[in-house]
């Protein structure tokens, strides 16, 4: 059996009175890629805030790696390693490309190692090589959308978390954000993607998870739930 890296457990989140998140469970395996989807406000973005510390949790459980890490802050849990590339992508947008991904290994010494690293993120993201001193802010979304998946992997994640990555990029750049995806999985990376665009999120993944206001609906391997009527239904408008 494959080790379990992140195992969440009646997970209750709420904003005010609003009960937000209504007593999720999952889990992702080592070396896996899962997809958690659902419609916009269906809780998986207010999931991954409690997940990775961000929002308090009501209730519920959050393991990491076979620990508790519920109640830690982001910045314990980005040295642990799960690490979090936000919805909206999040860059230093007065900062050069290769200046955000050094702030990516900012909990790091190994300076060798991190220019090494470095050169891997451009191996995955020519585009970003070529643009090296380029500020940020200057750059299209989905280049912003490399350089937020690049800085993330320089801390060297033991569990990737992506919140909607193509969300608003155009076509050709939502195949290629899909394409790395898969190729930091193919890497070694175990990674949990939340994703609106259910169909190429439940392709690339091996299991999903269905969330639909605030509960988990519908959980099993990716390839049936791609061909399951009621999914097609509800998110693929079939």
């Amino acid at each position: 059996m494959a080790k379990t890296m992140l195992k969440v457990t009646g997970l209750k989140v709420a904003y005010g009175g609003i009960q937000a998140v209504k007593g999720v469970t999952f889990e992702v395996f080592e070396g896996e890629l899962v997809s958690l989807i659902g419609a916009n406000g269906a809780g998986k973005t207010t999931t991954l805030k409690a997940v990775t510390g961000i929002q308090p949790v009501v209730a519920g459980d959050i393991e990491f790696m076979g620990k508790s890490i519920k109640g830690q802050g982001p910045w314990d849990l980005v040295k642990q390693g799960l690490v979090m590339v936000p919805e909206g992508r999040g860059t230093f947008t007065r900062m050069t490309i290769t200046e955000n991904l050094q702030m990516g290994a900012f909990i790091r010494n190994d300076n060798a190692q991190i220019e090494a690293d470095i050169d891997k993120v451009f191996a995955i993201f020519p585009r970003l090589k070529e643009r090296r001193n380029q500020l940020a802010g200057t750059m299209s979304g989905g280049e912003q959308q490399m350089l937020a998946m690049g800085r993330a992997l320089m801390a060297q994640p033991n569990v990737l978390l992506l919140d909607e990555p193509s969300m608003g990029l155009s076509p050709i750049m939502v195949d290629k954000i899909f394409e790395v995806v898969n190729d930091i999985h193919r890497r070694g990376t175990t990674v949990l993607l939340v994703e609106q665009n259910a169909s190429r999120a439940l392709q690339l993944a091996s299991r999903g998870y269905v969330m639909d206001s605030g509960e988990v609906t519908m959980s099993g391997e990716a390839k049936l739930l791609l061909n399951d009527p009621k999914v097609r239904a509800a998110y693929l408008g079939e």
